[in-house]
């Protein structure tokens, strides 16, 4: 069998690869679809907030969300009191796409997995969780 980098470097590479196939149906491009994840998720937050939760800089979001931004998919807003910081929420165009992206990858995470059953997704779910977790705890 094949060493874990290289599983979890293709799985990664198949994976985004049929996200992007979709997300391109709809107008996005690479990095959105994440983004429209975690607002979705979590709902308004600042660039750092969301350049540490999806692990990429924050000049990275940055473009991103200026591309996002043009598509009308997000606001950004100044909070009263802090003028360093723009907050980022979705707009209703936003929304729709984050349902639509949404669905993507659940039928995607459900193409990957049809395989197992329901107690073994879960358990690979929370073994990636593990991998991740002491992999950031490791540091850079």
């Amino acid at each position: 069998m094949e060493n874990l980098h290289y599983l979890l470097m293709k799985a990664n590479s198949i994976f985004a690869r049929k996200i992007m196939y979709e997300a391109n149906k709809i107008g996005l491009t690479s990095g959105q679809p994440k983004v429209l994840y975690f607002l979705s998720k979590f709902g308004e937050a600042d660039q750092k907030t969301i350049a540490n939760y999806l692990e990429i800089e924050q000049a990275t979001v940055g473009s991103i969300l200026l591309g996002m931004e043009k598509a009308e998919l997000i606001i950004r807003k100044q909070h009263e009191g802090n003028r360093r910081s723009l907050y980022v929420s979705l707009t209703e165009k936003g929304l729709e796409a984050s349902k639509i992206i949404n669905n993507v990858f659940e039928n995607t995470e459900n193409i990957a997995t049809k395989t197992l059953l329901e107690e073994n997704k879960e358990e690979l779910k929370h073994l990636l969780a593990e991998l991740c977790k002491s992999l950031s705890e490791y540091g850079d």
